[in-house]
């Protein structure tokens, strides 16, 4: 559990400083109002091993913590005990820093800790969602059940940002390689037509031409400054959207674009469902759940959406109210988990909402890929074959004239 560092003061004025173990930082403020105490800074406290060794220390594939959650829940169901689980395990995982935390969740284990607890201690591999089902499989006594649907969890979260990844990747890859060539056109190529248009005697250039060698001569005089400008906004933007107050504004903007926006949707309505179902089935209760979920949504509108319904069903009300107040998700969606609450089937329904927009994000993505290929080939054919018409008017513009004379 991560520890934080808190300032504030109390009624009679006075600073007081401290640190606290907590989930997040709602939960150390939630527990300083308790104390009577205006809290004025909190701040999650760096790690030991933060720094140069933390940045570059090796992260656990999800593909390790798959095979690691299948194999740990068959060991159980044959009927191991958590501790000769872990040492199995620990000895035959590849991962040296995966097998590290192996051995050091089962020294914990051993030490008197619950699973739960121990696995708390490396959010690297375990995160709060892998944790809180570890803990309600501990004490329902499934935990060879919650395992086996964690794998399948983590499985198919895994597929879903992948669609995502490579529906948003693509355009993106394909306009830095454009902005590219058409750098190399201009730093490269334009200046040869340009020596070529000299020799033959100068005279005044076709309008398009002109353009394009004024802009070859910018960037040949400006080559260093462009390469800088754009090393800096790109490691400015990534610095900047690091801030909650930017990440929110983008994340709103990114529902409400016409393209991308209905996938980035879809998406997010699959891994909250899928999400909660998971949870829900395990026998984690519904508040905390929504709260978990909320933090894995990926998008700071969906994730305020959701907090939201935690707290009007924190409050006695049901789930279908709070998610139409919202207008994130979808009427049917909503309208489904109504009857899976009314029924008693909620993990159930939930789970086949997952299954059906998955199957539309599969398919929003191929109508993406698509639609963007034709666009980008159109926007090459215009910038690159421009460029190259520009160029060659002048020698079309004299072999006219030759063929007159």
């Amino acid at each position: 559990m991560p520890v934080f560092v808190w300032e504030g003061k109390t009624r009679s004025g006075d600073v007081k400083k401290g640190e606290m173990r907590a989930q997040s930082t709602d939960e150390v403020g939630q527990r300083l109002r308790q104390q009577d105490i205006s809290v004025s800074k909190i701040k999650k406290k760096a790690d030991k091993d933060s720094g140069l060794a933390g940045i570059f220390a090796p992260k656990v594939p999800l593909k390790s913590l798959v095979v690691f959650t299948r194999q740990f829940a068959t060991m159980i169901d044959a009927g191991l005990p958590i501790v000769q689980c872990l040492e199995l395990l620990g000895g035959a995982e590849p991962h040296k820093g995966f097998k590290k935390m192996i051995d050091q969740v089962r020294s914990d284990v051993e030490s008197g800790a619950t699973l739960a607890e121990s696995m708390r201690k490396h959010p690297g591999a375990f995160d709060n969602l892998y944790c809180a089902l570890v803990a309600a499989g501990e004490e329902a006594g499934i935990l060879d059940t919650v395992m086996n649907r964690l794998a399948v969890e983590i499985e198919k979260s895994q597929k879903l940002r992948r669609k995502i990844r490579s529906a948003f990747s693509y355009p993106t890859i394909v306009l830095v390689i454009a902005f590219a060539v058409v750098v190399l056109l201009l730093y490269k190529v334009i200046p040869t037509f340009t020596s070529m248009f000299g020799e033959m005697g100068g005279g005044e250039l076709p309008g398009p031409t002109q353009f394009v060698v004024d802009l070859s001569e910018f960037v040949q005089s400006n080559i260093l400054f462009l390469v800088g400008g754009t090393m800096f906004f790109v490691a400015f933007a990534t610095w900047f959207m690091r801030y909650p107050q930017t990440r929110a504004i983008f994340d709103r903007t990114i529902l409400k674009t016409p393209l991308f926006g209905p996938l980035v949707r879809k998406a997010a309505v699959a891994r909250f469902t899928r999400t909660l179902g998971t949870m829900v089935s395990s026998g984690v209760p519904i508040v905390d759940s929504l709260d978990i979920v909320s933090k894995t949504s990926g998008n700071m509108t969906i994730e305020k959406a959701i907090l939201y319904v935690k707290e009007k069903i924190a409050e006695g009300q049901n789930m279908v109210d709070p998610l139409t107040e919202t207008a994130i998700f979808p009427h049917m969606v909503v309208q489904m988990i109504g009857v899976g609450e009314s029924t008693g089937a909620l993990d159930t329904m939930l789970n086949k909402i997952a299954d059906f927009y998955e199957d539309e994000v599969d398919v929003a993505v191929d109508n993406l890929t698509s639609m963007i290929e034709p666009l980008l080939m159109v926007f090459l054919g215009i910038v690159v074959g421009g460029m190259l018409i520009a160029m060659y008017l002048p020698i079309f513009t004299m072999a006219g004239n030759i063929k007159a004379s």
